[in-house]
């Protein structure tokens, strides 16, 4: 099938550009994070803006500017960490502050209602615009994620920030983690949680400050950060109007211009380069974070707000949509993330299935769920479209390896097992790897993992989706509290354990916390349902079908979505009642 991996141009975008700026906001800021910080119940916090001007390009063809300002949070004395969690989708999400006194770590419940998702903290910022006749022209609010880009602001705080990159948006997320290091500031724009705010071009002055219940709630002095705002305006034509200019440059032997802040972050190279971690182990493994570990989005979700002008992130999807295959270790155009690597050889010996930690597969309830006609020019074709996950919840990494024989189409493929100090103590057949060479696809499937079926209001089959290989990422974090939760996952895209043609082996690994998610939306992935009469149904999401793969729990594979369709042929609609408190269809 092809899997729908969104270039998700998330916060993390950021990282490379106004983020590392932070280090130079003031000598004063840095010399006054550098003194001891005083016993308190937690972290001392400040607002500040890493520069005292920025430009911003509002686009003819989609009107509007990101407020991406360059203002941080910075946090001191201890880091700011936040628990974020729900006990089912019957209870709503809430906050818990961790908090130190005399050096021990404590629980601080925050007020319920704090949040109602896992996107951020609503409401954080407030930003106030005057023109330059000192006239408020806008007021505008914007979310705030604590995992966003980030940057340590003095050279003696911690290397690396031990928190997860961005915060989830699947709508049936369980359990987030948010944090910001100490000694390390978060940008505080709210990319895919914000819309576009409408100033024309001019120059204009932005106060910054915190919402007076979260400077109640954390500590944090109520003092605005000023930057200065100049809006221009430009257009598609006027951008390919330069890119002209600059290629016509370039070819008569002259130096093409460079537009800072227009290119694409460069990804590291992928799979097969030789830069390889060691092989994956059952709990979750000592992770660093400095490495790329970013969760490309998928399916059916909003996309981030572009780190690209309008004009080159539209060249950009439209060269994405031409590719149509996953090559050189890439999937989307986004990022990568370093290769799991395999085995260099297939097991030998009795396989045995040792008393160790073991995955448990569980799947999440589908969503994303609409009325498609399947790409097909096939009139009166209807098919019902939908994204599902399947997650792993722990103790163990779910790692899976494939070994081909020369000469052999198929791959063998093996389950590994180790004890708790990562020590390989075990494996067992599985099943097969099959290649797909089919544009979008183009690398190794793992067979039976999932499957999906479309049930009758008396639970009875009533269609089966085509789809049950697949090639195992982690795209989604589902929930980052369980034991041995993986913050910084490997795989996170495609091309991380996927292969190539001709590889002789393949890992793929799905991490403690993490799940997968497909969007269904082709013929034989999607449900055919134009002979399918109106009425309620189920939508089936079934983790580990023929249960060869070994879990600590088979009795939480699979997942309900109730629906109803209506409409006629070619004309079909969808109805999907919400889950519990998830409004999301």
């Amino acid at each position: 099938m092809t899997r729908r991996r969104t270039a998700r141009l998330r916060r993390t975008l950021l990282a490379g550009t106004t983020a590392i700026a932070v280090t130079a906001v003031t000598a004063g800021i840095v010399a006054a994070a550098q003194e001891p910080a005083k016993a308190a119940t937690g972290p001392k916090l400040s607002l500040v803006a890493a520069t005292t001007s920025v430009t911003l390009t509002s686009w003819k063809e989609e009107p509007g500017v990101f407020l991406d300002l360059g203002t941080y949070l910075i946090a001191e004395g201890t880091p700011l960490e936040l628990q974020v969690t729900r006990k089912s989708y019957k209870d709503p999400v809430t906050v818990t502050q961790t908090v130190y006194e005399a050096g021990k770590a404590k629980a601080k419940k925050l007020p319920l209602g704090t949040v109602k998702d896992f996107s951020g903290l609503p409401g954080f910022t407030e930003i106030t615009f005057t023109d330059a006749a000192g006239k408020k022209v806008l007021t505008h609010s914007e979310s705030f994620c604590p995992n966003n880009a980030s940057g340590r602001v003095r050279p003696d705080a911690p290397s690396t920030s031990q928190y997860p990159e961005s915060c989830p948006t699947n709508p049936f997320t369980l359990g987030s983690v948010w944090g910001v290091q100490k000694g390390w500031a978060a940008n505080t724009y709210a990319a895919s949680y914000t819309e576009r705010a409408q100033l024309p071009a001019g120059t204009y002055t932005a106060k910054v400050g915190v919402a007076k219940k979260y400077r109640d709630l954390f500590g944090i002095a109520d003092k605005a950060a000023t930057v200065k705002v100049t809006v221009v305006e430009r257009s598609d034509e006027d951008e390919e109007s330069s890119t002209g200019a600059m290629s016509r440059s370039a070819k008569a032997g002259g130096h093409a211009g460079h537009r800072a802040g227009h290119q694409a972050p460069t990804a590291h190279t992928g799979h097969g380069s030789g830069h390889a971690p060691a092989p994956a182990e059952a709990a979750a493994p000592v992770t660093s974070g400095a490495g790329p570990s970013y969760n490309v989005g998928h399916g059916p979700l909003k996309a981030a707000p572009p780190a690209l002008p309008w004009a080159l992130k539209k060249k950009q999807q439209s060269a994405l949509s031409q590719q149509a295959r996953d090559t050189g270790g890439q999937t989307d155009g986004s990022r990568q993330a370093p290769a799991r690597k395999p085995l260099s050889k297939r097991p030998t010996g009795e396989p045995s299935v040792p008393d160790v930690p073991k995955p448990d597969l569980r799947s999440l309830p589908a969503y994303g769920i609409t009325i498609s006609d399947g790409g097909t020019d096939i009139p009166g074709k209807d098919y019902l479209a939908f994204s599902a996950n399947v997650w792993n919840a722990g103790p163990a990494q779910l790692v899976v390896d494939g070994f081909r024989s020369p000469g052999k189409a198929k791959m063998d493929a093996f389950q590994y097992f180790y004890d708790a100090k990562g020590k390989q103590v075990g494996y067992t057949p599985t099943g097969t790897m099959e290649w797909d060479p089919r544009p979008g696809h183009v690398h190794w499937h793992f067979t039976d993992f999932a499957s999906y079926r479309l049930l009758k209001a008396d639970k009875k089959e009533a269609v089966r989706s085509g789809k049950e290989a697949f090639c195992l990422a982690n795209t989604d974090a589902i929930d980052y509290t369980v034991k041995n939760a993986n913050w910084h996952p490997y795989n996170t895209d495609l091309a991380t354990a996927c292969g190539e043609e001709n590889s002789i082996s393949v890992r793929e690994v799905l991490d403690v916390g993490s799940g997968d998610t497909y969007t269904q939306d082709l013929p034989g992935q999607s449900f055919d349902i134009t002979t399918v009469p109106n009425g309620t149904y189920y939508i089936q999401v079934l983790a580990n079908p023929e249960k060869r793969l070994k879990e600590t729990n088979l009795d939480n594979n699979t997942a309900l979505r109730k629906i109803v369709l209506g409409g006629k042929p070619g004309q079909r609609t969808v109805t999907v009642p919400a889950h519990d408190l998830v409004n999301a269809n």
